[in-house]
């Protein structure tokens, strides 16, 4: 079974590539971050075409996640249950399902914005809610993974100059603090480095040349618990969806799970 997590930035601007994406690798599963669009204007047609059930949370503003499945969609929890609120709202962004006896969570963690924004204690919030959450689901022989675009570099090899973030969200230690609380659930980073390069980023700015340069960043993660990890037998991070005229800025990252 092949597994992913994708932020499309925009799923109705990256529609054509979403589907030759899908077609070309022969995806099982994908989790989306950051549809940004409504729910009834997910692409739900277009994906029921090449025979992909969807489970989606979405209001149509920046945020937004979805779960693609052509292997089963069952038990689809939508949402993050007793997530804090953001300006009196529960944004999108976290959906559930099981898909083909792997239970998955496709989530898009708070940005934080600013350390002294009120952005930051509510990502702080919402990943301790997390890690409550879903520590049920890690339990067991269940292959379980919790999937999608965390805004944390787990550690300084995970940016191309940690210099550069000093004092900026997405290194912080309370961040990398609450990374390590969820794994300490019984989880693990099943995207070891290095892959096919010394540095496997998975976000590069769309400015300054930051992807020619590989000035990037490891932000998207895959966290499996014993049984999910015990089955994977390859990952990797697809860079080359990440080049040419329309691309995201996140690149998408594939695990192959032997099951």
């Amino acid at each position: 079974m092949r597994i992913a997590t994708w932020n499309v930035n925009s799923i109705g601007a990256r529609l054509p590539r979403l589907l030759a994406w899908l077609e070309s690798t022969g995806t099982d599963v994908l989790c989306i971050q950051e549809t940004k669009c409504a729910e009834d204007a997910f692409p739900y047609a277009e994906l029921r075409e090449l025979g992909y059930e969807a489970a989606v949370n979405a209001t149509g503003r920046w945020n937004g996640v979805a779960l693609l499945s052509r292997v089963g969609l069952e038990d689809v929890v939508t949402g993050l249950p007793g997530g804090p609120d953001y300006e009196g709202e529960q944004e999108p962004r976290a959906v559930s399902a099981t898909c083909g006896g792997v239970r998955l969570w496709s989530v898009y963690v708070p940005n934080g914005r600013e350390v002294e924004h009120d952005h930051y204690a509510y990502k702080l919030r919402w990943l301790e809610t997390l890690r409550d959450v879903v520590a049920a689901d890690a339990e067991g022989e269940r292959p379980f993974a919790v999937l999608g675009d965390f805004n944390i570099a787990p550690t300084d090899e995970d940016v191309y100059d940690p210099a550069v973030f000093e004092g900026l969200t997405h290194v912080t230690p309370a961040e990398r603090a609450a990374l390590a609380a969820l794994r300490d659930i019984g989880l693990s980073d099943v995207v070891p480095r290095p892959l096919k390069y010394d540095r496997p980023y998975t976000y590069w700015d769309y400015r300054q040349l930051c992807f020619p340069k590989n000035k990037g960043m490891r932000i998207d993660l895959v966290y499996g618990n014993a049984p999910f990890a015990a089955t994977a037998k390859d990952a990797y991070v697809d860079r080359e969806e990440r080049k040419g005229k329309g691309a995201s800025d996140h690149a998408p990252v594939v695990v192959d799970l032997d099951v």
